[in-house]
């Protein structure tokens, strides 16, 4: 699920840990963030956040039920919309004053 937040100025690093997750790697224009929700690797929060210079800060959102079966494929277990994704994002807002 796709929203806005207006942008700050912190760097990747800063807001990554602001929201509780882990910067994962760039890729491409955008940063790969996520925030499990046990003690395992999965499930989890996976949050690309658009790296483009601008006032607001593009986010994606989805949860990844588990990993990928075979290591070629990027195909997933994932939710992408949902009661648990809409808190998520409000939790993020709240914290960004977004």
């Amino acid at each position: 699920m796709d929203f806005v937040v207006l942008n700050k100025g912190d760097s990747i690093v800063r807001l990554a840990r602001a929201i509780g997750y882990r910067f994962q790697r760039e890729a491409g224009d955008k940063a790969s963030l996520v925030r499990t929700l046990s003690g395992g690797a999965y499930p989890r929060f996976h949050l690309y956040v658009s790296l483009k210079k601008g006032e607001n800060l593009l986010f994606s959102l989805h949860l990844d039920q588990k990993a990928p079966v075979y290591k070629t494929a990027h195909d997933h277990a994932a939710e992408y919309d949902g009661q648990l994704i809409e808190s998520e994002i409000e939790r993020i807002k709240k914290i960004l004053g977004g």
